[in-house]
């Protein structure tokens, strides 16, 4: 009887039990749910925090950047002179001419450059999954800087015209990147493969340019010189409307795509296994972004790591979501660019150091700190 009772008790104990049991299972299941949507949003949070930071430090460089030249304006007596132009009230018109036409082309050149050339790193880092990619690896550069010599040196160009040189900087970095698509139609062709043809070609425009200085005459070869050094002082307003709006087609165009650029990160056959065409998207960003990156380089002359280094950085920040990672670059770059120009109109002031020779000495031993940061083999 005894053995029967506990039977009953243990038969009416067991429900009991098991509700319990389970109830606590569902509660763990929760409480991992609420920690793991906590810990996103606050990922999401110093994403932004950071996207934000990137905006507010341009806005700050920008402004000491108006103020500071051989007549100083200050921080905010700049921007007052700036919003008094836009309000259509000018105080003094020397002063309103020296801020608006004088040095804001070049802080605008510089965000809008600088954003188009760390975007074009990131697509480029992420569809050759190379953390060297940039314009300069995939031969873009080069080709412009090509075009450029043809057209001061030899005096080759496509069209006449002020625009000469601007047009041939543009055809010439075309040519890295359709020789990198045409290799990418080829079966078997790796990623890896893709960027060793631009580097390839980045070496044989290397040459010619090379050739072709030797037989430049003095004013020729100075003239290509603060060129190929790159600088921001080379855009009016005049070209300015045509690189902002290529440059921000670009940019919307490719954060579109955001999505299925992580989706190619992962690897060719997993992307395709998700049903994505991938030589057609890489090939469609790729040439965006080129038209991008040569729009930029044509007016400013050859400006390099940006689109190295402004990637890496961010990526510490925002990680490798391309969501975040893309606009988190493109801040970050538009910031330093502005950042290096300011530096090289203020180190050894009254004269100037391009901002390409600024970006080479931040860029370098920047990015020789972050191969030593690495610890991942892999990329």
């Amino acid at each position: 009887m005894k053995v029967m009772k506990m039977e009953d008790q243990y038969e009416k104990i067991s429900p009991i039990v098991q509700k319990a049991s389970e109830l606590w299972s569902s509660t763990c299941e929760e409480t991992k749910k609420e920690k793991a949507v906590k810990e996103y949003r606050s990922s999401v949070t110093k994403r932004i925090l950071f996207i934000a930071i990137c905006v507010i430090a341009a806005f700050i460089v920008s402004g000491i950047s108006l103020g500071t030249g051989s007549s100083e304006f200050g921080f905010i007596g700049s921007y007052e002179i700036l919003w008094n132009h836009i309000m259509g009230i000018p105080q003094d018109k020397l002063v309103d001419y020296i801020i608006c036409d004088e040095r804001l082309p070049p802080i605008v050149m510089g965000l809008v450059g600088g954003a188009g050339l760390a975007m074009g790193g990131v697509v480029m880092q992420g569809i050759f999954r190379n953390p060297l990619a940039d314009p300069y690896t995939t031969g873009i550069s080069s080709g412009a800087g090509f075009g450029a010599t043809l057209a001061v040196v030899a005096d080759i160009t496509i069209i006449g015209g002020n625009y000469s040189l601007v047009m041939n900087a543009f055809i010439f970095a075309l040519i890295p990147v359709m020789l990198i698509i045409a290799v990418s139609k080829m079966k078997g062709a790796s990623p890896t493969t893709m960027i060793m043809a631009g580097i390839a070609v980045m070496y044989i425009f290397g040459a010619f340019t090379t050739l072709f200085k030797l037989m430049a005459e003095p004013n020729a070869l100075s003239a290509l010189f603060i060129w190929q050094t790159g600088s921001l002082g080379l855009v009016t307003w005049d070209e300015l409307p045509l690189i902002i709006a290529v440059t921000v087609f670009g940019l919307i165009y490719v954060q579109l795509y955001a999505s299925k650029l992580n989706v190619l990160a992962t690897g060719e056959e997993t992307a395709k296994s998700m049903g994505l065409n991938v030589e057609g998207i890489t090939n469609r960003i790729l040439l965006i972004m080129t038209l991008v990156v040569a729009t930029i380089v044509s007016f400013t002359g050859l400006i390099g790591f940006v689109g190295l280094v402004s990637p890496h950085i961010a990526r510490m920040f925002v990680g490798a979501d391309n969501r975040y990672l893309l606009p988190a670059s493109a801040a970050f770059g538009g910031m330093l660019l502005v950042l290096s120009d300011l530096i090289g109109r203020t180190i050894i002031s009254p004269s100037t150091l391009q901002v390409g020779v600024i970006m080479a000495f931040i860029g370098g031993p920047m990015f020789l700190y972050l191969i030593l940061r690495q610890k991942k083999v892999t990329w």
